[in-house]
């Protein structure tokens, strides 16, 4: 049974971290060697420590975890036990150990250095048992999370989803939840676009047997103009789309229209950097953020620090966004009126007003200096934003996006910096030019271009290049 490629992204990491995991049981065995030794009333051997043992680790830290797929010990992760675990691990574990017995033997290996492999194994078997341990539990409970499982609209009649759902496994299952059962004979395109957006949507699977291709075809586009994910089942329909691609869900072969960038190990790579780098810069700048409670407390002492606003994440998933108060207590409740009396700097839904008269004088500078921003890497730790991304707008202001396009710019994570943010954005007053400049970063997403606009974004904050 092929695997998807999350599935297979997931076994990957879990393989790369059994392998430190490994590496981290000789580095502990190393240590204990002396303890071990007396323990055992050795006499007294020459200390040797990994560096003799630099050979096998090369051929012992890749083998292991090759070797456990082999014997299926990552698949079926939730459906586990323990004595099916220890089997396949004994199972590789004989392998892995005949290839090192060889190698002991050719290599002539100390006695200390095999007392250190010998107090490897059951470490190794511990400590991977416990990894497996830690995952399933953290899964199950995210599983379980009704709020942290993927918003899933499925499309055909109801014969049709049972059918789909009856050759899935209930693991897949658990990984999402339905939030909108969508009929073409029953319901308009327009209707369709409402549902997307109502259940900030990520993925919809089309089940149908018997709808027009006209029909599917006006939903597919609904779908890439949001930038959700369409999932066709791949005996139901051949046609020709921008990058479609193949995949699977539960063993079942898939046809998947994407319009944003696809699941990849970059991506991966993006998320930990986000979190890594999120906590490294909030610790870096953390006297700014007391300079900045201070200031805020003094010059406006009414209101509080920081300022919290419900914007739309992923797919219009609402989270709360921090940032520095650098208004008035009041000022939402004064929106209406300063765009009555000082109109729009920009045009379409998204508000903008250079000398906006709620922001008060230090609030002005925290505004200059980029520092208002710095509470939002707390919900870049948080997985809510991403250093890099399109910039998380109000859900009022994302209810009025006029053309369902607008909308692809919520299909990826939003973040703190993007082509708008470090391409003078006091220069751009058109709604339609920041969605494109949105649109261009989703189109041509890479790590390397998330590092460009990391790298200009530096001076961009020094010098208060763009800001308001």
């Amino acid at each position: 049974m092929a695997q998807g490629r999350r599935e297979a992204l997931s076994v990957q990491a879990l393989q790369f971290l059994d392998a430190f995991l490994v590496w981290a049981s000789f580095a502990v065995a190393s240590m204990l060697r002396e303890p071990v030794r007396d323990f055992l009333e050795l006499p007294y051997l020459e200390d040797t420590g990994l560096g003799h043992l630099t050979t096998l680790l090369f051929v012992i830290i890749p083998s292991v975890p090759i070797a456990l797929d082999w014997f299926g010990f990552y698949r079926n992760p939730l459906r586990k036990r323990l004595g099916g675990s220890l089997i396949q691990m004994f199972q590789a574990l004989v392998i892995v150990g005949f290839m090192v017995g060889v190698l002991v033997i050719a290599l002539k290996m100390p006695v200390q250095s095999r007392l250190i492999l010998g107090t490897a194994a059951p470490l190794a078997v511990l400590f991977i048992l416990l990894r497996e341990w830690l995952v399933r539990a953290l899964v199950l409970t995210t599983v379980r999370a009704e709020d942290a499982k993927e918003a899933v609209i499925y499309v055909g009649g109801e014969e049709s989803r049972r059918e789909f759902e009856s050759g899935l496994s209930d693991e897949v299952k658990d990984g999402y939840k339905v939030v909108g059962h969508f009929r073409p004979s029953q319901g308009t395109v327009d209707d369709f676009r409402d549902m997307l957006k109502a259940g900030s949507v990520g993925r919809v699977i089309f089940a149908a047997k018997h709808t027009e291709f006209g029909v599917l075809a006006d939903l597919v586009e609904a779908c890439e103009l949001q930038g959700v994910e369409a999932w066709i089942s791949a005996d139901f329909i051949q046609t020709q789309v921008a990058r479609p691609d193949f995949d699977s869900m539960g063993g079942k072969p898939m046809l998947v229209l994407r319009s944003t960038p696809e699941l990849s190990w970059a991506l991966w790579v993006k998320e930990v950097v986000d979190r890594v780098g999120a906590l490294l810069i909030i610790i870096a700048t953390s006297l700014f953020w007391v300079i900045a409670a201070i200031g805020i407390k003094v010059a406006s002492p009414r209101g509080p620090i920081f300022f919290r606003q419900k914007r739309a994440g992923r797919y219009g998933k609402p989270f709360m966004m921090w940032k520095f108060r650098t208004m008035v207590p009041d000022a939402e409740f004064k929106l209406d009126a300063v765009k009555k009396d000082q109109g729009n700097e920009m045009s379409g839904p998204v508000f903008k007003l250079e000398k906006d008269p709620r922001v008060f004088r230090f609030g002005k500078l925290l505004r200059k200096l980029s520092i208002d921003e710095f509470p939002q890497f707390i919900n870049v730790l948080k997985g809510d934003m991403s250093l890099v991304g399109p910039r998380p707008l109000p859900l009022y202001e994302v209810e009025e996006f006029e053309k369902s396009e607008h909308r692809r710019r919520l299909s990826m994570r939003p973040g703190i910096t993007c082509i708008w943010q470090v391409g003078g954005r006091n220069k751009i007053t058109s709604f339609e030019d920041w969605v494109a400049m949105d649109l261009e970063y989703i189109d041509n997403w890479s790590l390397l271009l998330d590092l460009k606009l990391l790298l200009k974004t530096v001076p961009a904050v020094l010098f208060g290049w763009g800001a308001k």
